[in-house]
């Protein structure tokens, strides 16, 4: 059986169709809440630098927030960035000015309930990510110096709270497969999670905060994240083994993770220019040193006082 995804047209985040074409999108990848579901909206806040191209659009976060609350959940929107808070993210990105006129609360990610591991230990995700009644997960198409590339499974990884990501990188770093079989289990151990990709203005060359604009002009949903990740990698013309939670996807044989078993109910990635986009020839290694890890708390605790 091949799985859906739903790829989609749309110029720039001020085109009128943004948010008819979320909307059908959305329906079209089966997110339909029934009134009164309490919906988590996860976009990519990840830190206060280079905001507008690092973080998800405010202007596709709002087009989703519009189509949630024509179909009556009750909406809320929360990340766990790297540096500083989401308020303060969102402030800064421009995402709180876009929701103002919105009955939508922001909310930073917080309580963190410890979830286990399958190859041992466990992990800090945010209670308010796994008591969800469903999340809408929203992430920005930008390249990964670490891991290749950051769409709909890396973006899951922001549910863990706080300073734990950081730390994950050191514990789980540096042993084989383990961070991206943890960023893998984080994403299923998640309530039910739909996915929205803003690829309208890419990030290339360097990611996942200081890269370069790519205006790719798409916008894609679906049920399944791995697939979605798939068709990208895809379009964008990149390969497993530079794409290290797609290598792992493959290796698990996790649906999605072959670009035969997919699906393109509307476009699909020949009906996007990608010449030109370049992502990181050598990957980062993922564990972070010591003293990185130390000056990232550091600098994240500054960042809650702009």
């Amino acid at each position: 059986m091949t799985i859906p995804v739903h790829f989609a047209r749309v110029p720039g985040y001020d085109s009128p169709d943004l948010t008819r074409t979320v909307a059908e999108l959305l329906w079209a990848a089966g997110f339909r809440p029934t009134p009164g579901t309490r919906v988590l909206v996860k976009p990519n806040l990840v830190a206060p630098k280079r905001a507008c191209l690092s973080c998800t659009h405010p202007a596709v976060v709002r087009a989703a927030c519009e189509y949630l609350l024509a179909c009556q959940a009750l909406v809320s929107v929360g990340d766990s960035p790297a540096f500083g808070t989401a308020r303060i993210v969102a402030r800064i990105c421009g995402l709180t000015e876009a929701l103002r006129d919105l009955p939508v609360d922001i909310v930073n990610f917080t309580r963190p309930r410890p979830v286990r591991l399958s190859f041992g230990g466990k992990i800090g995700v945010a209670a308010q990510a796994l008591d969800a009644g469903i999340i809408l997960n929203i992430p920005r198409l930008k390249v990964h110096d670490q891991m290749g590339l950051t769409g709909a499974v890396k973006n899951t990884f922001g549910c863990v709270a706080g300073s734990r990501k950081s730390l994950a990188h050191q514990v789980y770093g540096e042993r084989g497969n383990r961070f991206e079989r943890l960023i893998i289990e984080v994403m299923q151990r998640l309530p039910d999670t739909f996915h929205l990709l803003d690829g309208i203005t890419a990030m290339h060359v360097h990611g996942p905060v200081g890269g370069e604009p790519f205006d790719l002009g798409l916008v894609a949903a679906a049920k399944n994240p791995v697939a979605l990740d798939t068709a990208v990698c895809g379009l964008l013309g990149m390969a497993p083994d530079m794409v290290p939670l797609w290598r792992e996807a493959l290796a698990a044989n996790l649906p999605g993770a072959r670009p035969k078993d997919i699906a393109y109910p509307l476009r699909g990635p020949t009906d996007f220019d990608a010449t030109g986009f370049s992502w990181p020839t050598v990957l980062s290694p993922v564990a972070f040193r010591p003293l990185r890890l130390l000056k990232g708390r550091l600098k994240s605790l500054l960042t809650r006082f702009r």
